[in-house]
């Protein structure tokens, strides 16, 4: 292993707490930062680094920001306490948040113009492959900004694409994945509610279905969490409308239609509506229940 980084995880959430553990587990200095004291608590209690950030953001090798979207990464890297004004010359933003490939290549020229590298890298999944060191990474910068951050990028991924010598292939590759990951969940949740009318528990649902070619990544991860009646956020139904936002966003602009990707953003609309947008995205399968007047496991109703 080469020499102990001093490294940044700016957003502990589901995603970021993991990808902090990781790089902590290879050996480097690790600051844990989130605007919830309990994860910054938690994680300096596995050995993340104590002391405050704002008194060592010079001494920083990396920043990964593993925020929900473009306004929190500008405002984590330029806001009025941003890093990148305080980072050293030859340092690295590894930008992880879902935003459009437009942003992230502002994004690389603003961090350029002060000398520190960015790499726009997009991550893929969940929290249990964050938390193994083994996430796809889709990236894309300058190749100074993937050699500055060799030691991150080994230390939270399985699987790293290189897209590109600038920014935005990877934020672009990335709204691809998201597009067929929120239109696969939504998919899975009707096929899952439609089997139900018609007398298919959702245990044979996945037990058949998983084995069969209509199966994806994301009906077999998410569904068990509709047979459990568990909807603890993994991936929060808030995360698809702005995903699924950016995707029609970049759609617009290239002039090209995405009629289905609308539509499973309607659902992810309303299931925001009826107050679902904390819940793990599984949980829009309860949309399609309430319409149809069916009943999922767990559910009181």
């Amino acid at each position: 292993m080469s020499a102990s980084k001093d490294v940044a995880v700016i957003g502990l959430g589901s995603m970021g707490y993991g990808i902090a553990q990781s790089i902590l587990r290879a050996g480097h200095r690790t600051y844990g930062v989130d605007q919830l004291d309990a994860r910054v608590e938690a994680f300096r209690a596995e050995g993340g680094a104590s002391e405050p950030l704002q008194d060592n953001v010079d001494g920083l090798d990396a920043v990964v920001v593993v925020v929900l979207n473009a306004a929190q990464t500008e405002d984590v890297l330029f806001g009025d306490e941003g890093v990148v004004s305080k980072m050293k010359a030859g340092s690295v933003v590894v930008s992880c948040a879902t935003v459009p490939p437009s942003f992230a290549r502002d994004m690389e020229a603003r961090c350029n113009a002060t000398g520190v590298h960015y790499l726009d890298a997009p991550i893929s999944g969940g929290s249990v492959k964050a938390a193994q060191g083994a996430l796809s990474i889709m990236a894309s910068g300058t190749r100074a900004a993937f050699s500055a951050a060799e030691d991150v990028l080994e230390a939270t991924s399985e699987t790293v694409f290189r897209l590109g010598d600038m920014a935005g292939p990877g934020s672009a590759m990335k709204a691809v994945n998201q597009l067929l990951a929120g239109v696969h969940i939504a998919t899975m949740a009707e096929a899952l509610t439609f089997g139900l009318s018609q007398g298919v528990t959702p245990e044979s649902f996945v037990e058949v279905i998983t084995k069969c070619a209509g199966s994806s990544w994301m009906l077999e991860n998410r569904a068990p969490h509709i047979v459990a009646g568990d909807y603890t956020p993994h991936s929060q139904i808030n995360i698809w409308p702005k995903d699924l936002g950016i995707v029609l966003d970049i759609a617009k602009g290239a002039g090209f239609s995405a009629p289905i990707t609308a539509a499973a953003l309607q659902q992810y609309m309303v299931a925001v509506g009826m107050g679902l947008g904390g819940e793990d995205d599984a949980a829009i399968a309860k949309v399609y229940a309430r319409n149809a007047g069916l009943t999922l496991p767990g559910s009181e109703d």
